[in-house]
């Protein structure tokens, strides 16, 4: 089994579509499906279900999607480790990160570690916090910053960077507006908006409220920070949001109420890093910066 076939199924697995994953990857798009078949035909198995439209993993497929990703993870980590012996870093540096995370800025992290490291191709994966920890687990990213509310996937391990409390964001003219604190139970009949369900916010204010024994109606679900401040805004529902979302110069307008009990459901921001030795140079030199920049706390020798 070829590294090459392993990193072209991969590509295929990702995108979904065959002439995206070649042009992902610059190579011909008859090479690449030759090189899919040739995996297919040593492991004896159908990886994907193919379609003129697109194609889809098949049982076979999604067991060694999980396989591959580590195997391409440990080499990857491995020509990484012999460079940095040679006093280089260079390679892809993998990185996610869930929307207004706190305890660090990441784009300013990330501008940095390239001005310093120009060989390191630096890419970045947006989404929720559940999604990314499960990359990281899988070795489709090499860390994430994110706000896990639950368990995390075997293999992975956080290195805790900050919390913050969470608070209750609505419209001025809303009734709890002028409160000094509302309570969870004041909340119960409100109609919400929110992030979707594998957005570290949502899995924090799902378990408080479930805490509380309170039912409660989320009739927007949104995927981002700016849109949610709008419905918000539009009178639409209110919000439970970790602080520096309140924070934000778009939520200006809007009524920050401080919520009952708020220090036992707190939003704690972690990089998610792998257990075992998958950690490469490029992803601790990053993680490093934290500790030079004096987070809120110290990130753990990760050699």
């Amino acid at each position: 089994m070829e590294l090459r076939h392993l990193e072209y199924f991969v590509a295929v697995a990702e995108e979904r579509h065959f002439t995206r994953a070649a042009q992902r990857l610059m190579v011909s798009q008859s090479g690449l499906s030759a090189s899919v078949r040739a995996l297919e035909r040593e492991l004896g198995a159908r990886l994907f279900v193919r379609s003129t439209r697109r194609v889809e993993l098949t049982g076979a497929g999604h067991a060694l999607l999980v396989e591959a990703s580590r195997a391409l993870a440990s080499v990857r980590a491995g020509r990484e480790a012999v460079a940095a012996v040679q006093g280089l870093l260079r390679g892809t540096l993998s990185v996610g990160t869930e929307q207004c995370v706190t305890g660090v800025h990441v784009p300013g992290l990330l501008a940095r570690f390239r001005s310093e490291h120009p060989e390191v191709e630096v890419r970045l994966r947006q989404a929720g916090s559940a999604s990314l920890v499960e990359d990281v687990a899988d070795g489709r990213l090499d860390l994430a910053f994110v706000a896990v509310s639950g368990a995390v996937p075997e293999g992975v391990r956080l290195v805790p960077l900050a919390s913050e409390p969470m608070v209750l964001l609505c419209h001025p003219g809303h009734p709890l507006a002028g409160s000094e604190k509302a309570e969870w139970a004041e909340l119960g009949g409100e109609v919400f908006v929110d992030f979707h369900e594998d957005w570290g916010a949502r899995g924090l204010t799902d378990r408080a409220f479930a805490a509380a024994r309170i039912e409660r109606r989320v009739a927007l679900e949104v995927n981002d920070v700016h849109s949610l401040i709008e419905l918000v805004g539009h009178r639409l529902g209110i919000a439970v949001v970790p602080r520096p979302i309140a924070r934000k110069e778009q939520a200006a307008a809007l009524t920050t109420v401080p919520l009952a009990g708020a220090e036992d459901h707190l939003w704690e921001v972690s990089a998610a890093v792998p257990e075992d030795q998958r950690t490469g140079p490029a992803a601790r030199e990053l993680l490093s910066y934290l500790t030079r920049a004096g987070a809120r706390s110290s990130v753990p020798d990760l050699s």
